[in-house]
């Protein structure tokens, strides 16, 4: 099978029948499957997905038992999904289906093995483009991201590197920072991005602050790792201020007890944030070795051919 077309279902009951339409014609001259996966929805989404399931032999259908999150939604269909590629597409069309063409042409041409998609103009609602900005700031320097790519949800992956993804078993699945640990191959093409069709957008600012901080705790020993040279600096200012201070003690005139207080309070709290920042480094090793991170990747295994 060439193609498995990922789509996270959530409260789309209106929507997801004209999706699966649009995906049957788009992707017809393929051969491909469509997961749908209904993350506990509210309304008769499940009732929608169960019946096109039925109607079409490629529609594969999983319902969740309770809402756990778009992330934990994709993972779950891609475990289950058998194409060569795999796409991820939202439920409200503001990625039009047949841009996935697009993502196919450029992984197989450019020989990718993951395609982010690019907008020359965004419809999302303003707080979802702030998001989306504070998101990208922070996995450049978190997970090396190149500056230059933006962080769609509409994306291609190949199956090697799905493989990969799903061997991660934890609670706090983050597709993008999973992608960034297997594979610095990418590429990246411009497609349309329309408005959404039904409904409102399901990122809140709860949901956003939930995304920033799971990038933030569980895919990056960064944040244990800034306490080493803040406590450096303090360490080494309070050292100064010590020395200055006996310089003027014995010198003269003598110092004022609340400057010897505030230089040794400087001194000891740097000398606790590199003690901490020593012991993080051991705990942050810990969890990432915790976290499912492979130790190594192969794209290819000349013995395999043997």
């Amino acid at each position: 099978m060439k193609l498995s077309v990922v789509v996270p279902v959530y409260n789309s009951e209106f929507s997801i029948s004209s999706l699966v339409q649009r995906l049957q014609s788009a992707l017809s001259s393929v051969s491909f499957e469509i997961v749908l996966i209904n993350d506990n929805s509210r309304d008769a989404s499940e009732a929608v997905c169960g019946q096109l399931a039925a109607t079409h032999p490629n529609v594969h259908f999983i319902s969740l038992r309770r809402n756990y999150g778009e992330f934990n939604a994709v993972m779950c269909g891609l475990n289950w999904s058998k194409g060569d590629y795999c796409v991820m597409i939202d439920d409200d069309f503001q990625n039009p289906p047949e841009e996935i063409l697009k993502l196919l042409d450029k992984a197989e041409n450019g020989d990718y093995d993951v395609v982010y998609t690019y907008y020359a103009k965004k419809q999302h609602a303003r707080h979802r483009n702030f998001g989306s900005k504070v998101v990208n700031w922070i996995t450049s320097y978190l997970l090396n991201k190149p500056k230059d790519l933006y962080l769609s949800s509409f994306k291609l992956i190949s199956k090697e590197v799905v493989q990969e993804i799903i061997k991660y078993k934890g609670p706090y699945p983050y597709i993008d920072g999973l992608i960034f640990r297997t594979t610095s191959n990418i590429g990246k093409v411009q497609v349309s991005h329309q408005k959404r069709e039904e409904g409102a957008s399901n990122y809140t600012w709860r949901k956003l602050i939930s995304l920033f901080l799971n990038i933030l705790f569980c895919y990056s020993a960064l944040p244990i790792r800034l306490f080493m040279p803040v406590g450096l600096g303090l360490f080494g200012l309070g050292a100064l201020l010590l020395i200055f201070l006996f310089g003027q003690w014995v010198i003269g005139p003598d110092p004022k007890g609340w400057q010897v207080v505030t230089a040794a309070f400087i001194f000891i709290g740097g000398m606790q944030c590199t003690l901490l920042s020593v012991l993080g480094e051991y705990i942050g090793k810990s969890f990432m070795a915790q976290s499912g991170q492979p130790q190594y990747v192969i794209k290819f295994n000349s013995s395999e051919l043997k």
